[in-house]
């Protein structure tokens, strides 16, 4: 017997006229939103799923990111993210990590500055931690609301 899996990939397409891919599903996604985006700047989706449940949230989240930076760079600017949805655990039944990232994008000279870097930073990594059940999704939402609130 030959068992064969792939990931989904979904091409990358403008956030206003597409559909979410997480838009209709049994398990819902926990999203999460990095910056109001820049003005004038359209906004395009990415969306990546692991083959099975024991592909890592982490895995699946750098593939998109490098799609949505190649995708940019290939237009001489920088990724800067908007938004992301990710899927919750646990993996099961068809519910694998997945992510789906709205971003623009900018300016290389206009990317994310060090302080925007740095609350970007900090929200990711929180949802790394949430993404691994070392926090509740209530505690995610209160430092992330604390995290937001910064200068």
């Amino acid at each position: 017997m030959l068992l064969a899996a792939c990931s989904v990939t979904a091409p990358i397409q403008p956030a206003r006229s597409s559909k979410s891919a997480f838009e209709g599903k049994v398990y819902k996604g926990t999203t999460v939103t990095v910056t109001e985006g820049t003005p004038g700047a359209e906004p395009y989706r990415v969306f990546q799923q692991g083959a099975t449940g024991f592909v890592s949230m982490q895995s699946v989240r750098e593939t998109a990111e490098q799609r949505a930076n190649d995708f940019c760079r290939r237009k001489d600017k920088g990724m800067e993210s908007l938004q992301e949805m990710t899927s919750s655990p646990p993996y099961i039944f068809g519910n694998f990590p997945r992510i789906e990232i709205v971003f623009d994008c900018v300016d290389i000279g206009r990317a994310l500055s060090d302080a925007q870097y740095t609350k970007y930073a900090k929200l990711m990594d929180l949802k790394k931690l949430l993404d691994s059940n070392v926090i509740t999704a209530d505690e995610f939402e209160r430092e992330k609301a604390k995290i937001l609130k910064e200068p």
